[in-house]
């Protein structure tokens, strides 16, 4: 036999019989084989010692490419389970993907794991790996691997295999050394030698099997993985970051907010947070006017029947929260905004001349979020947003989708976001619409940004099911990212709910709907605002912006002068009129991030002056407070 393998340059190799990938690389340099992880056979991942039997286009896989992230962490995770079986001999295992920065593994065990656990069993890791044991692929038919698996007291295995796939279905066994195995899809590493040392186990959580907790809970323990001890460096230095920067922390430190058990996943705002709040709604107020929106207001509560047209409880019920009273109707909270916003569309006769129309509201909404998701302000069930719904005819779709996408990025930079990545998700095989409309709405969105040269990321069939859209992925201090600003076309509602208007040939026509927002959720960009910073607001964003602290009470009259001339010229200012040392209100004024401390002592106070202290600067300076006013005030927008 001859084999035809053909390279990413286009030149092709002649075989005379079956070969692997570590073969092909090895023939190319040795460097090349040892830095290899897995082969790309027709656009597939396979093991590098797999044979390849057919005429095959082929890329090898190197450990510095992407594509190699998951198949080092999917390694782990069976290096984990190895170890924790050798560890705790009757431990079963079952599931163990990889995750987007390392990987878990969910166990049955009656006893559970605890924290000086995972230092020994991450210590049984290494030995795994320092073994070099050989990783082969088996094949296995169905009814041997579900007697394996029950011979083996893995009943969630067997059950797994016996419930969940055809019994003509062959499964692939993974196999580390003789003795330690897995059903698993693969692909992996030729040997856990390869796996390298960058890992760290990180925490034990609870899991139920399925998910459904109704079963058997089971152990999960999560880890992470990189191709090199310098990534995972850096990871751990960010997670350390994270973690002082923590908008919970913050919160509480700054006296922004708290939650409490009472009202799971909704926020108690404290006037400070409250204020920070309504300034973020005050700003994008001004600017949404300024572009053209006309701001509405919809009701918290509508009947089910409503939602019911609108296809949301059909699909979305399970998140909705419902109540029924005496009235033989039953009442939800509303989960979007959108359909609301179609009822104001809807009343009275529209005219294309009114297009495009622009609705905003900074409508709050209720979601049910399972309590082991809720994470502060980043995940609760009752937030606001800052939606908007723009109907239009189909030829003013790539105007609105400009217009909306310069508004986004020009405010993302205000707040100190100058890195955004925007995805492109295009129609999924299962949706609703013409084909020539989806046509006309991608085209609609990509022409947008390729004339505002943009970049994107294209991810086909990512799509909702009634129209295509474009995400805003933020990237904070850090390096973390955060999907925020969105706008989605409608090709599904305008209809389902009958709005209309008048073209210009005189007929009736659904508008284009178009949901958008930039913050999302103000929660949620409220405590990404937080970390971003550090906690250290811009001037403009802060609950306080200043505070007057006299060094001597004889200037207590002056710094209550002082405050009243700031808080006339639009500062939020206060005073520390407390009798500590001027050090001990200073060090405590910038444990508070307060921007600006405003230091006024008897010769301040003769001389109509004042001394600023900026938070993060050793400088200071001294002007009159006539100046120091008008200069602080033009901080705001």
């Amino acid at each position: 036999m001859s084999l035809q393998i053909t390279f990413p340059d286009g030149n092709v190799k002649s075989f005379d019989a079956p070969v692997t990938g570590l073969e092909i690389a090895q023939g190319i340099s040795p460097g090349l084989a040892k830095k290899a992880v897995v082969v790309r056979v027709d656009g597939e991942l396979w093991d590098l010692t797999r044979p390849i039997t057919r005429d095959a286009q082929i890329s090898i896989v190197t450990r510095n490419q992407p594509e190699a992230a998951e198949v080092i962490r999917h390694d782990a995770a069976h290096v984990m389970a190895q170890a924790v079986q050798e560890l705790f001999p009757g431990t079963q295992i079952t599931f163990g993907p990889s995750t987007e920065y390392g990987f878990y593994y969910d166990f049955a065990r009656s006893e559970p794991f605890t924290e000086t656990d995972l230092a020994t069993i991450e210590k049984k890791m290494r030995e795994i790996v320092k073994r070099d044991l050989p990783i082969t692929r088996e094949v296995w038919p169905h009814d041997q691997a579900v007697q394996y698996f029950e011979a083996s007291g893995e009943r969630f295995k067997a059950e797994w295999i016996r419930d969940g796939i055809a019994a003509d279905e062959e499964l692939t066994i993974y196999r580390q050394g003789d003795g330690w195995l897995d059903m698993c899809l693969g692909p992996h590493l030729p040997s856990t030698g390869r796996l390298g040392t960058a890992f760290k186990l990180t925490k034990v959580s609870g899991a139920y099997w399925r998910g459904d907790k109704n079963n058997a809970q089971l152990q999960r323990i999560y880890g992470l993985a990189f191709a090199s001890d310098d990534e995972l460096k850096a990871h751990l230095h960010m997670l350390e970051e994270a973690e002082k920067r923590d908008h919970r922390r913050l919160g509480k430190q700054l006296d922004l907010f708290h939650l409490q058990e009472e009202a799971p996943g909704s926020v108690f705002w404290h006037p400070k947070g409250w204020t920070l709040f309504q300034t973020l709604i005050g700003f994008m107020r001004k600017k949404q006017f300024e572009a053209g929106y006309q701001e509405i207001n919809t009701p918290d509560m509508m009947d089910k029947a409503f939602w019911e047209t609108s296809g949301h409880w059909q699909n979305y019920g399970e998140n909705m929260f419902a109540t029924e009273r005496d009235e033989d109707r039953t009442l939800c909270l509303k989960p979007m905004n959108c359909p609301g916003h179609v009822q104001v569309f809807n009343q009275g006769t529209r005219s294309y001349r009114e297009l495009p129309l622009r609705f905003a509201e900074f409508g709050k909404v209720h979601r049910f979020e399972p309590s082991g998701a809720l994470h502060g302000l980043l995940r609760v069930r009752s937030f606001t947003q800052d939606d908007g719904h723009i109907f239009c005819a189909p030829e003013q779709l790539q105007a609105e989708c400009v217009a909306f996408t310069r508004l986004t990025l020009d405010q993302y930079r205000v707040f100190g976001f100058d890195n955004v990545r925007i995805k492109l998700s295009t129609r999924p095989e299962k949706r609703i619409g013409a084909d020539h409309l989806w046509d006309q709405s991608e085209a609609a969105l990509a022409d947008a940004l390729d004339s505002m040269g943009i970049e994107y990321t294209l991810f086909p069939g990512e799509g909702a099911f009634y129209g295509p859209k474009l995400e805003f992925v933020l990237r904070d201090a850090i390096g973390r990212d955060w999907q925020c600003g969105t706008i989605q076309v409608d090709l599904n509602l305008p209809g389902r709910l009958d709005a209309e208007y008048i073209g210009e040939d005189g007929n009736r026509h659904t508008p284009i709907m178009l949901h958008r927002a930039i913050f999302g959720s103000l929660e949620r960009f409220t405590g990404i605002l937080i970390e971003h910073h550090a906690g250290s607001l811009p001037f403009w964003l802060a609950p306080i912006q200043a505070v007057v602290a006299p060094i001597v009470s004889d200037a207590d009259d002056y710094a209550l002068e002082a405050c009243k001339a700031l808080k006339a010229a639009g500062v939020r200012a206060d005073t520390d009129l407390s009798n500590e040392k001027i050090n001990k209100k200073i060090r405590e004024l910038s444990m508070q991030k307060i921007p600006v401390i405003v230091v006024v002592g008897r010769k301040e106070a003769e001389e109509q002056t004042v001394t600023l202290r900026r938070l993060g600067e050793e400088r200071q300076e001294t002007l009159p407070l006539a100046e120091a006013v008008a200069m602080l005030a033009s901080l705001n927008p």
